[in-house]
């Protein structure tokens, strides 16, 4: 009787038999280093379903305008947001100021534009960090399971179950606010969801045919965990992420009015309307509705191409 051949691991390794039976199973699987493609009839399937959602399109531009708006504007309409003049403050909507002064004097185009780019800043940072942190923190959790995954899966209910804005306001009021602090408090609080969406995806991609077959041949956990169950789930991730971005803007808006925001002269839209809401029965109403409008455009822009995402991961899954 001939000994059996063992890999490095002592495991079996698989007979000539086995081994094609595995290839087979491999066979759409692609070579290392060789760019991803999609097969032409997928690809007209996802373009031809992202072309029919207009809404979502519209959505993408007014983001897009919206970004271009905050942080190429500046360099087009050239205005001073550091310095006080109280001679120009809380001026009306005029040919010199299109959308009015601010208390300290400041225009008010030029206030949404720089309050643009700390709001988008925080809230795509949010969405990154906390969207990167969950997808491993949930793929290893489900992938390892048993007694780890409920310790891991504990911690995370643990920390939902207190108030999402209390737990971030605590964090933010530890600490000096900065631009890092606060996007680290908000990520703090934004992980879990991503957390549990991953985890329930990978405990039903675990058993996959690809997956075993992966760890027939030996690869290593993290290999399995980062090449084979991580990338099937990005279709999902992805409408998660898109959707954080709108619950950070309005997240960091109720910071602002609580008082947890960057020190001036720097600002941001929830600054501008806790400034406004204060103003309101003065009569300044123009310190009030454009960053309100700025706000609810943004959330509804993000809304709806989250939207679009979910309907394109959906028909992608339906033709798996």
């Amino acid at each position: 009787m001939s000994a059996v051949d063992r890999g490095v691991d002592g495991n079996a390794l698989p007979t000539p038999a086995e081994s094609a039976a595995i290839d087979a199973v491999l066979a759409e699987d692609l070579p290392r280093g060789r760019a991803p493609r999609l097969p032409a009839k997928r690809l007209r399937m996802v373009t031809g379903a992202a072309a029919q959602n207009r809404l979502a399109i519209a959505g993408l531009v007014i983001i897009v305008g919206v970004a271009l708006f905050c942080f190429v504007g500046p360099l087009l309409y050239r205005t001073n947001q550091t310095a006080t003049n109280l001679i120009l403050e809380n001026r009306a909507p005029s040919a010199a100021h299109l959308l009015g002064t601010s208390p300290q004097g400041r225009d008010e185009i030029g206030q949404l534009m720089v309050g643009g780019q700390t709001t988008l800043e925080v809230a795509f940072a949010v969405s990154i960090l906390a969207t990167a942190f969950g997808m491993v923190y949930g793929a290893i959790a489900g992938y390892v399971g048993g007694v780890f995954d409920a310790i891991l899966m504990r911690v995370v209910d643990a920390v939902l179950a207190i108030p999402f804005l209390f737990f971030v306001v605590l964090l933010a009021s530890i600490m000096t606010p900065n631009l890092f602090v606060i996007i680290l408090a908000i990520t703090a609080a934004s992980w879990l969801s991503t957390a549990r969406l991953v985890r329930g995806e990978v405990l039903s991609l675990r058993s996959r045919d690809y997956v075993s077959a992966s760890r027939v041949f030996g690869a290593r956990h993290w290999h399995v965990i980062f090449r084979h169950l991580m990338p099937n789930v990005l279709g999902v991730v992805a409408v998660n992420a898109t959707l954080k971005v709108a619950d950070t803007i309005y997240i960091y808006a109720a910071m602002a009015f609580l008082g947890l925001s960057l020190p001036p002269p720097a600002t941001s839209w929830g600054d501008l309307l806790t400034t406004g809401i204060d103003n309101l029965f003065a009569g300044y109403w123009w310190q009030l509705w454009p960053p309100a409008i700025a706000i609810v455009l943004s959330v509804l822009a993000v809304n709806v191409v989250g939207d679009g995402l979910h309907d394109l991961v959906e028909r992608r899954l339906e033709h798996r």
